[in-house]
């Protein structure tokens, strides 16, 4: 992705963060991550994060999706020696589409099928205070409703750099042209 369009969504996600509230100090607010798996349709395939701490035991992380935005469907594996991440969804603002593997079909869900591969479609809405705990190694994507979300994340260990992907396009380092 080229600088104007990166820096272009830090400005829209940190919008997002002052809708929901959320205080972020300088430091945090020029950490802002946009993430494109290499695909270069933000508009609808992107996350912005904000890592706040992820050390050995602990993560946590302040997520934006725009309106229309999907992040990729994904999954945490073992990595040195650890188990995949364990990580809780708490929904600070909009609405999120959580899809994991379980009972439910492409056909019944609320959100869309993003322009990639996805294969798990038990979906679970999340609205402002309402949280769901994702098990290690478990295929799971997620989805903006209309107006956006903004999403606290507290796991463990975040080793995101090792996630496997159902769709093979993907890439997690983000890579801007200059």
């Amino acid at each position: 992705m080229t600088r104007e369009t990166y820096e272009e969504y830090v400005k829209k996600a940190l919008e997002m963060y002052e809708k929901a509230g959320i205080a972020l100090t300088e430091k945090e607010k020029e950490s802002v991550e946009v993430v494109d798996w290499g695909l270069d349709m933000l508009e609808t395939m992107g996350l912005e994060i904000i890592t706040y701490i992820n050390t050995d035991r602990v993560c946590a992380k302040e997520m934006v999706l725009l309106p229309g935005q999907t992040c990729a469907e994904h999954m945490h594996i073992p990595t040195n020696g650890q188990e995949g991440k364990e990580e809780t969804f708490r929904v600070r603002y909009g609405k999120c589409y959580l899809y994991v593997s379980g009972e439910g079909k492409k056909e019944d869900i609320q959100g869309y099928i993003p322009p990639t591969d996805v294969s798990v479609f038990h979906e679970v809405v999340l609205n402002p205070g309402e949280q769901y705990t994702i098990m290690p190694e478990t295929w799971h994507w997620f989805q903006a409703g209309p107006e956006g979300a903004v999403i606290s994340e507290f796991s463990t260990r975040s080793t995101d750099e090792t996630d496997i992907f159902t769709d093979p396009r993907l890439v997690r380092a983000t890579v801007i042209d200059e």
